[in-house]
């Protein structure tokens, strides 16, 4: 049990450190995962950014996740997506269409302060503050690497093992403290798990983009 995402993350720095990292650049998967990720970026004294990705939701079941999509429009689906009863080729296509506009929103709010960093020949570490389905951190792995990195390491601090068995298929590394076996949400396993809000996603990056990059936030949240 972690206390809350910035105690999770920072016993997850320590298993970083010492590593030989390139250039490294912190993404970070909003909202929970800006804050693992700024702690991440603070400690290894790396570059903090977000890659957007949503999860497509199931018919009727908003946090049951049948797959996701990333910012660039990829889709990737669950294995068992389509057990899931109401997932049709036109349910997919309306709730990956709302999806986008939710990503589209994030964008114009985090990159007025942020703009996005640059990926290419660098060690990237990617983090969520936990891994359930999987299919939000795949999603956003498939925007990276098309980015030629040097190198991706995934690190979040609670993974389903299966997913996380899955994730490694598309990175070239992961890095877990608990991979439990009784796993039902990410939430069961931080005695924290608040909201994180938008205007504290914002602040983050705010205090981390370059001095010459940084720009005032839009006022509209």
């Amino acid at each position: 049990m972690f206390r809350n995402r910035d105690d999770a993350a920072r016993q997850l720095a320590e298993m970083l450190k010492g590593r030989e990292l390139h250039d490294c650049l912190v993404l970070a998967i909003p909202r929970g995962g800006v804050v693992t990720g700024a702690v991440l970026a603070r400690e290894l004294g790396a570059e903090l950014d977000v890659v957007l990705s949503r999860k497509l939701r199931a018919p009727g079941q908003p946090e049951l996740a049948v797959g996701a999509v990333s910012e660039d429009g990829y889709i990737y689906l669950n294995h068992h997506a389509r057990e899931v009863s109401g997932v049709t080729v036109e349910y997919l296509a309306r709730e990956r269409r709302h999806q986008l506009a939710e990503i589209a929103r994030r964008q114009k709010l985090f990159r007025a302060v942020r703009p996005p960093a640059p990926v290419a020949g660098r060690s990237v570490i990617v983090t969520d503050d936990g891994i359930a389905t999987g299919s939000t951190m795949i999603a956003a792995l498939q925007v990276i690497m098309a980015q030629d990195p040097r190198e991706v390491i995934v690190a979040v601090p609670v993974a389903s093992p299966d997913r996380l068995a899955e994730v490694r298929c598309w990175c070239d590394d992961a890095v877990c403290l608990l991979t439990p076996q009784r796993f039902w949400a990410v939430g069961q396993f931080y005695a924290d798990f608040r909201q994180v809000e938008d205007e504290e996603v914002v602040e983050l990056l705010r205090a981390f983009a370059p001095a010459s990059q940084a720009k005032e936030a839009a006022p509209q949240v």
